[in-house]
């Protein structure tokens, strides 16, 4: 029985990793449209990876015992943020050159807070993988909030360096879920 709801623990990570991937491919092809086109899209991953941070810190309590509270919080910020881009597109368009680095911040963070885990369970490569690609993201998301308007100017070369980052978040993800598997 316990198999069955972690088995569904690992698609949600293997899905979160796809959708990553593919949304990392789309801004690589249009870089230009990062704050335009696809804010809905990005809606629906923050969403979605909000979903996946709060079924993560309910899942690492439940086997566990303690759970990084951050990974609750960054949950409910993803949620939230994924929430207001799907209803607000438009807003979302200006407001997401703030939400977006946010968001980054946050979710690296929480990934950070359970890497531990991956060196727990003996996973040298996952582990520094893991760490050196939330650690790129944390401070491409701390450059992004501290420097919108240049954020915001230079969207097209940073486009690049999203989509780029979304593609390697993507890889991790789904490294996250084929290591959660094997790790009983």
């Amino acid at each position: 029985m316990e198999m069955k709801k972690y088995s569904g623990f690992v698609w949600m990570e293997l899905a979160v990793g796809a959708l990553l991937i593919l949304l990392g491919i789309f801004t690589f092809l249009r870089p230009g449209s990062l704050l335009t086109g696809i804010v809905v899209i990005y809606g629906l991953i923050a969403l979605i990876t909000g979903v996946d941070d709060i079924l993560t810190y309910i899942r690492l309590e439940k086997y566990t015992g303690f759970a990084p509270l951050i990974s609750l919080i960054s949950g409910i910020l993803s949620v939230m943020c994924g929430c207001m881009l799907l209803l607000y597109p438009n807003a979302g368009k200006w407001i997401l050159s703030l939400l977006f680095p946010i968001w980054f911040i946050a979710h690296c963070i929480s990934r950070l807070a359970h890497v531990y885990i991956i060196r727990m369970a003996g996973q040298k490569f996952f582990y520094y993988f893991a760490l050196i690609i939330n650690i790129v993201g944390l401070v491409l998301g701390i450059l992004m909030f501290f420097n919108p308007m240049l954020t915001f100017m230079t969207m097209r070369f940073m486009g690049y360096v999203v989509a780029v980052y979304l593609i390697l978040l993507g890889i991790d993800s789904i490294m996250a879920a084929l290591d959660r598997k094997d790790f009983r």
